[in-house]
């Protein structure tokens, strides 16, 4: 019934949550920000397209929902993407100490039965405490948040370079807001707590 478009164990673990277990399909898109493109507007276009591009490649298959999501954090209206390096991720988190650092993570929700898509954006605002270089690089040691949007991971140990979180969605940092998720598939016809688990 369910497909999530992302290869992330993190989002999988989520979904597990809600008594969701999808099959996964990498949508494999170009997430180049376009120019002049705000983090908010980026988050949503990035969900919706992961999430039709996995729909694009359905045929006959009986899968009703798709999930994509996508999450973009942003420093002062610049984008911090994914590190990818030890040595990008240890600049990021020198420009997030000490710092507010803003977390936009879109869901999208296409139903295919009804012929509708849903979408839901979190914005969650993170104090960083001020971290020492040692700090730093002992925290890139231990989790090596290289594929992080924001060179942490809030469910491990990056929980500790923080002061403060500000959201009305909790599980949206991980990577997929599940209260906004869940509202999708009530609008949708869908309650979780009343269906069996798959």
């Amino acid at each position: 019934m369910f497909i999530l478009a992302s290869s992330s164990v993190y989002r999988l673990k989520q979904l597990h949550q809600l008594g969701i277990f999808p099959e996964t399909r990498s949508p494999d898109i170009d997430e180049t920000p376009l120019e002049n493109e705000s983090p908010k507007f980026l988050a949503e276009r990035l969900a919706l397209k992961k999430a039709s591009k996995v729909e694009q490649q359905l045929k006959d298959e009986t899968f009703r929902y798709i999930i994509g999501s996508d999450q973009v954090a942003s420093f002062d209206d610049t984008i911090l993407g994914k590190p990818v390096t030890k040595q990008r991720a240890e600049e990021q988190l020198k420009i997030c100490s000490g710092k507010h650092v803003n977390f936009y993570t879109t869901v999208c929700l296409i139903d295919r039965k009804n012929n509708q898509n849903y979408q839901y954006t979190d914005t969650t605002t993170v104090k960083f405490r001020s971290l020492s270089i040692i700090e730093i690089n002992q925290y890139i040691e231990a989790e090596s948040p290289l594929d992080c949007a924001g060179s942490f991971k809030c469910e491990g140990l990056g929980i500790s370079l923080f002061e403060a979180i500000k959201t009305e969605d909790p599980s949206a940092l991980i990577g997929l807001p599940l209260i906004g998720l869940n509202s999708l598939l009530l609008e949708s016809g869908f309650n979780c707590i009343l269906t069996k688990p798959q």
